[in-house]
């Protein structure tokens, strides 16, 4: 009855006269104790207010109180969350922009792809729901040794990439201590290491990638156990590192006892040529740590990967993913081993490559074409160009001009270290479909107008 009548109340508003007792026992066919409770309830909870002789009335409604969080201020002081670059490649929602900031590709080139019904299937298996095995499904660990050449004894499956990296700077890297980065890098790699309060170091490379007498250096410098690259199709530049400078990687991790986490995002997204192979195959004695992800070259919402990890690191990593979420998703992996052992991947992972290939070779073409001024390096995989701007124009004001324009890119110093600006824009030509790269290019071009005037 008290359901009854605050419902009631809720529809005639602040100020109404509820029906008098007598009234209510009549309409209700109930007895005068049921309706003096119900009121009474009421009452308590704020939601009526009697007055003798005058009758029941809906109460005003209460506004909440202010909250003041103001105290949090002075118990969290600054805070170490370094999200530089990540908003913007994560931005969704934006129908007035055409997104050459976004981190992913766009979701046609997925398409193919039967996430769904995989997923369908795993929530149908018997005991799908109940805990999988912490490392990951044998299954899932043996598909991604496979990929990356390891056994699966030294696979750890994992919710992506990015919780992989952190559960990796973590157990090796105390804070205070410093992390090399091949620049430029991965922001989220950064956002990870500054948010545990380790210190980023630029390890600066060229077309062939990191250069290895600038590590030599940054070694001497730092004393640093963790070198943090791409070598296959780096994220921004897509530069690959060569044959003569894997040799040579690995060879200062041996003198130096480094850890190298080779972070192997693009391994199913080239453009058609041949792809080297994870540099942990060249590594026999435990000094690579490789991570990788279907999340990119899948779906967003595919966030499984894994962490390649040889000797007595490998237990440290394992742990520490235990004590951070016990395991990853079981319905999830299920699928996830269901899609990539169907005809349906390879097939996927071809037409992706030629949807890819020419998507950048139509930017190359358009950008070569109406801003001749701006240079880059095609890339052979991967997802972005790394344009250098022209001496002199200035990149943040590009960045804002762009957006004016309708046009977001990722800003260069994102990708460096340090907070001075790069001179280049990272621009993503795989959430675009090719028509739409011209268009996009025409208001870069704009943007520079602009900013030129």
């Amino acid at each position: 009855m008290a359901r009854i009548l605050a419902a009631r109340a809720q529809a005639a508003g602040p100020g109404a006269r509820l029906p008098g007792s007598r009234a209510l026992i009549r309409e209700f066919a109930v007895s005068a104790t049921t309706i003096q409770q119900a009121l009474d309830r009421l009452v308590q909870d704020g939601v009526v207010v009697t007055r003798p002789g005058a009758g029941t009335f809906v109460a005003a409604r209460r506004e909440p109180e202010p909250s003041d969080t103001r105290w949090q201020d002075v118990t969290l002081q600054a805070s170490p969350v370094d999200t530089t670059g990540l908003d913007l490649a994560l931005r969704t929602g934006e129908p007035d922009l055409l997104p050459m900031a976004v981190g992913y590709p766009s979701s046609d080139l997925g398409g193919d792809l039967p996430l769904s019904a995989a997923l369908a299937r795993a929530a149908r298996r018997p005991g799908v729901w109940d805990p999988p095995p912490v490392l990951g499904l044998p299954s899932l660990r043996s598909w991604f040794g496979q990929q990356i050449g390891v056994s699966p004894d030294n696979i750890i499956v994992t919710p992506g990439t990015q919780s992989a990296l952190s559960t990796i700077f973590r157990a090796i890297v105390p804070a205070g201590e410093s992390i090399l980065f091949a620049t430029p890098t991965y922001p989220g790699a950064l956002a990870i290491a500054r948010s545990a309060g380790q210190v980023a170091v630029p390890v600066p490379g060229d077309e062939d990638g990191l250069r290895p007498d600038l590590l030599e250096r940054a070694l001497e410098r730092t004393q640093a156990r963790v070198l943090y690259l791409q070598p296959t199709f780096a994220n921004p530049d897509g530069n690959v590192l060569s044959a003569e400078r894997r040799r040579k990687v690995l060879d200062v991790a041996a003198r130096h006892g480094l850890f190298v986490v080779e972070d192997d995002w693009a391994r199913w997204l080239g453009h058609g040529d041949p792809i080297p192979p994870p540099l942990i195959r060249d590594d026999p004695n435990g000094h690579v740590i490789t991570v990788c992800s279907l999340t990119k070259a899948g779906a967003p919402g595919l966030r499984i990967g894994a962490i390649a990890a040889r000797g007595q690191v490998a237990a440290r990593l394992a742990a520490l993913r235990m004590v951070d979420d016990f395991f990853v998703s079981g319905p999830l992996q299920h699928a996830a081993i269901d899609v990539v052992t169907s005809t349906a991947w390879a097939g996927h992972v071809r037409r992706t490559a030629a949807a890819l290939g020419a998507r950048v070779n139509r930017l190359t073409a358009e950008l070569r074409s109406a801003l001749p001024d701006f240079t880059f390096v095609p890339p052979r995989g991967g997802l972005s160009i790394w344009l250098e701007l022209p001496a002199g124009l200035d990149e943040d004001a590009l960045v804002r001009a762009a957006r004016e324009q309708g046009l977001a890119v990722g800003p260069g110093r994102d990708y460096s270290i340090g907070d001075h600006p790069s001179g280049h824009l990272r621009l993503s030509f795989a959430n675009l479909t090719e028509h739409q790269l011209p268009d996009a290019v025409a208001r870069l071009g704009a943007a520079r107008a602009a900013v030129q005037a």
